[in-house]
């Protein structure tokens, strides 16, 4: 085994150690430049602070857009729905006013003797229990007679001079008009005074 033994060394290997040195104080020539790159490094900051803005205002821009084009949609979506359900159901209520027209007709000549009188009373609780369906689904009649001939209202079948009436005003009812909500149903079928 073999050892190791520590030499020691001579004074004149031994190193010297040198005192610390002392802090310099800083020069103008230090403190402009620190205060430059500072400068530099506020400005970089409020640079990257602007672009962050102006990213975050796009982006709520954005935003908002996409809720108001949502809203639009639901609102146009619901006025479709609205339409389409008022079309269709004034399809269906269409075929039940020719019914109504066939009943009117039969009770203007209803009988007038006991067994006859019977049937009619039936007759007219029917015509007026399908009124009443007809008026909760929105149906109303449309006012004709005497009123001043609308086109979009009332059709025309006959024209004529009558005194009593002024020119373009209702004479009779022929067929009467149905209104749905606001949207006509069908036309009332009038005469018209020349």
């Amino acid at each position: 085994m073999v050892r190791k033994t520590k030499e020691k060394k001579t004074v004149d290997e031994v190193e010297e150690v040198q005192p610390a040195e002392a802090p310099q104080e800083a020069t103008p020539a230090d403190e402009n430049t620190m205060i430059m790159e500072n400068t530099d490094e506020l400005e970089a900051l409020r640079q990257e602070l602007n672009e962050a803005r102006a990213k975050s205002d796009e982006y709520l821009y954005g935003w908002q857009r996409a809720q108001a084009d949502f809203a639009n949609y639901k609102k146009r979506i619901e006025r479709d729905q609205a339409q389409i359900y008022q079309t269709t159901a004034g399809n269906i209520l269409k075929r039940y006013l020719d019914i109504l027209d066939d009943m009117e007709r039969a009770l203007k000549n209803r009988p007038q003797d006991s067994d006859g009188k019977a049937w009619a009373d039936g007759i007219d609780l029917i015509y007026r229990k399908l009124l009443s369906i007809l008026e909760n689904e929105g149906v109303k009649t449309m006012p004709a007679q005497g009123a001043m001939f609308d086109p979009n209202l009332h059709e025309a079948v006959m024209s004529e001079d009558n005194p009593a009436y002024e020119s373009g005003q209702v004479i009779e009812v022929l067929q009467q008009g149905y209104l749905l909500g606001d949207r006509v149903l069908r036309p009332a079928v009038v005469r018209v005074a020349r």
